[in-house]
């Protein structure tokens, strides 16, 4: 079986999801505008120059999960996903997956952002395989906390291995598409890697490895 594995935020998107949802909830008046362009702004930064802290991120942008109830969290989820998501599915990259699709491989998407935002994401380009790092659920109820090993960097190696023990499969004439220096550690034990509009960082590592670059 091959595995054809895809980024989401600005591969299969064109754009930010996890980004996109704080800026969303302060723009509906959840969350203080200023304070959370200012600290997206910072993190979004941080991520591109590859030095995020991703549970001091995880626990800011989860934090809204834990203070409304799961029904009004579902009903936000719902009017972003139809605002924001899907202008970014028709403006980006989603052809990626049918070549892959056509020929029978397993997709499956594997980001950072939390299970929250990227499930009906996954949902809506047809993929039932989604690695995410997981936002916390007791109960019913979101805590606003992570759970489990972030699905970032090398978490993102450690989660992609449980699934393979799991599922008994292996990484043999794998693919993998992303846009971030981040996935360097995914990309480097994948069978291919594709660059897909990539930040200057992971352009410059893929034209020195002869990865293929798609703009």
């Amino acid at each position: 079986m091959t595995l054809a594995l895809f980024d989401l935020d600005n591969t299969l998107l064109s754009g930010d999801s996890d980004h996109s949802w704080g800026l969303f909830l302060a723009a509906i008046g959840v969350l203080d505008v200023k304070e959370q362009e200012e600290m997206q702004a910072k993190y979004y930064q941080d991520y591109l120059d590859g030095d995020l802290d991703i549970q001091e991120f995880l626990e800011f942008q989860l934090a809204p999960l834990g203070q409304h109830p799961p029904e009004q969290l579902y009903k936000w989820r719902t009017e972003f996903i139809e605002d924001i998501i899907k202008p970014m599915l028709i403006n980006g990259k989603t052809e990626l997956l049918e070549p892959h699709r056509s020929n029978g491989d397993t997709l499956i998407i594997i980001t950072a952002t939390n299970d929250f935002i990227t499930r009906p994401i996954a949902t809506l380009l047809g993929v039932e395989t989604l690695i995410a790092t997981l936002a916390e659920c007791v109960n019913g109820k979101y805590t606003g906390k992570p759970t489990g090993v972030p699905s970032f960097k090398e978490g993102k190696v450690e989660r992609l291995m449980e699934w393979l023990t799991n599922e008994n499969e292996n990484l043999s004439g794998s693919y993998f598409y992303s846009d971030s220096i981040n996935d360097l550690p995914l990309l480097d034990i994948v069978d291919t890697a594709i660059a897909v509009t990539p930040d200057e960082k992971l352009r410059t590592h893929a034209e020195s490895h002869n990865w293929r670059i798609i703009d």
